[in-house]
């Protein structure tokens, strides 16, 4: 077991992982804390490099439980200030995960497949809320497609709360990759439905319970021309008041459920 009671190198490049997205992706892993997230990331097979935990308290039941699942897993104690500084205040175990390879195939597709693609978003925390509601809503994939926030970021990855280890979630330069990827996946059409406030169908009048590529826009310009381009339908969610539109996480939310629904009956009145 090795332990770190200063600011020393091996610190240092898991502290820069909280700001910087390059030393993440070069290292190719990322921290996570959190009973619930850790657990699923254990859970969910992802390869876990090290686990620190706080020097200075007797191990929990449970970081115990987690030691015995990982057997040849480094080991860190970390004096708790420092470790404050990776995490929460009161973290008791933060986990050091190895990133899964950007592969679309990594989503699997069957007869009833639904899958999620978020272009070009710029707030990581949007990131994390839209997979912890496509994990909800029983979606296969996420897919964060052009110049966006990073799927890894700590803000990203503690809003899925551990969904993220739940469901795929992959990284695409552009549409061209993702719709070539919906090409391949032979016996099965996919329909390839976008989110847009001057679309022109009602969510609830467009049939979802086929296979179905769900697209949300950026925060703030929408979705990309190509993306309208390419989509077989755009949708819009009807509101009324004062507000002009919905925060892409919560648009992808309503619209989420509403795929839920009616797929689920749909199942029922078969």
């Amino acid at each position: 077991m090795q332990r770190i009671s200063t600011r020393n190198a091996r610190f240092q490049v898991w502290q820069s992982y909280l700001t910087n997205r390059t030393k993440r992706h070069r290292a190719g892993e990322f921290l996570v804390q959190g009973v619930r997230p850790i657990s699923l990331a254990v859970d969910n097979g992802w390869p876990v490099r090290a686990v620190i935990h706080d020097a200075s308290r007797p191990l929990s039941r449970w970081a115990q439980e987690l030691y015995q699942r990982l057997p040849g897993v480094e080991r860190v104690a970390m004096e708790p200030e420092l470790l404050a500084e990776l995490g929460e205040k009161d973290a008791e175990v933060l986990a050091v995960v190895e990133m899964p390879p950007d592969d679309l195939d990594r989503i699997p597709v069957g007869p009833d497949f639904l899958g999620v693609v978020f272009d070009r978003p710029t707030g990581p925390g949007n990131i994390g809320s839209i997979i912890r509601s496509a994990d909800a809503f029983g979606a296969d994939g996420v897919i964060v497609t052009g110049h966006a926030a990073d799927v890894y970021d700590p803000k990203a990855v503690r809003a899925t709360t551990g969904s993220l280890f739940g469901i795929p979630a992959v990284r695409a330069p552009s549409h061209r990759e993702v719709i070539e990827w919906v090409r391949r996946t032979t016996g099965v059409p996919i329909v390839v439905v976008g989110t847009d406030e001057h679309g022109s169908v009602d969510v609830f009048e467009y049939d979802l319970t086929q296979p179905t590529l769900l697209l949300i826009g950026n925060e703030t310009s929408g979705l990309s021309a190509a993306w309208k381009e390419a989509a077989d339908a755009l949708v819009r969610i009807p509101i009324t008041g004062s507000a002009s539109s919905l925060n892409a996480a919560n648009a992808a939310t309503a619209v989420l459920y509403e795929v839920s629904r009616q797929r689920s009956h749909s199942s029922k009145t078969r």
